[in-house]
């Protein structure tokens, strides 16, 4: 890793954890789940042409190019095309950045409340987190109510009964639970939800709020983050090349008209 970008990874992981709170967490919600800015999918890929990923040590291309790079090694694997559908759309959460703000980490400029790894919020945080010396930055990690191992939650509740750090993650989940026309089976939503929650699917935590169901996501989390992780090249694709395949694939399982967001 080159010095520069892990100086810039680290201190966007000190601004993350420093301001992903419980109560921003709320705050984004209500800010961004409006579902009120259609936009069809073909538009949405082409804006992450202008997007960086500023938490990502091992890629600086566009954030288009990491989806197509997904999909299409999904894809080489004779993988069901939902899953392939998956892999090219499951960063699009990234969208936010259009009507994201500097304040809120969701602009170009700022990302912190949009990329990286996610935690917990409402929760002790874990030291399996990257960076675990920042978690003391955390305004929450001084509050009764939200630094326990449990939290503001019961013990076992489940991963679905959590409130993750505000992401792309959970913003493309929120949007497609919402889009009526969207047919992904439940393993595709488990996909797009949690592959950032890397304390829990790679650093063991959170066990005492995990329940059995959580181990059936799991098992696809690690199934699906082959593809994530591990595709990553300079390989350059012309989004215009892939349509013609994916294009179908999109109609067949979020239909024709537009998302909205």
């Amino acid at each position: 890793m080159r010095r520069d970008v892990s100086v810039a990874v680290k201190e966007h992981y000190r601004k993350m954890r420093q301001n992903r709170t419980y109560d921003y967490v709320q705050r984004m919600h209500k800010k961004y789940l409006t579902f009120d800015k259609p936009m069809d999918l073909r538009e949405a890929m082409g804006h992450l042409n202008s997007l960086i990923d500023v938490s990502d040590p091992d890629l600086d291309l566009p954030n288009v190019q990491h989806l197509i790079q997904s999909a299409e090694a999904i894809r080489a694997d004779n993988r069901p095309d939902w899953m392939q559908l998956t892999g090219l759309i499951h960063d699009l959460g990234k969208i936010m950045f259009m009507w994201g703000s500097d304040a809120d980490g969701t602009s170009q400029a700022e990302q912190w409340g949009m990329v990286g790894d996610v935690f917990v919020v409402g929760c002790k945080l874990p030291s399996s987190c990257v960076y675990p010396e920042f978690n003391a930055l955390n305004p929450d990690m001084k509050d009764d109510r939200y630094n326990t191992t449990t939290g503001v939650y019961e013990e076992g509740c489940g991963l679905d009964n959590l409130e993750l750090a505000w992401g792309h993650d959970e913003y493309l989940y929120q949007v497609l639970n919402n889009h009526k026309e969207n047919s992904l089976p439940d393993e595709a939503m488990v996909m797009i939800r949690y592959h950032s929650f890397y304390p829990w699917h790679s650093g063991g935590s959170y066990k005492e709020l995990t329940n059995e169901k959580d181990k059936e996501y799991l098992e696809i989390i690690k199934d699906f983050n082959k593809y994530d992780l591990y595709t990553k090249s300079q390989k350059i694709y012309d989004l215009e090349d892939v349509r013609e395949y994916y294009q179908p694939i999109a109609e067949k399982y979020l239909g024709k008209g537009p998302i909205y967001w």
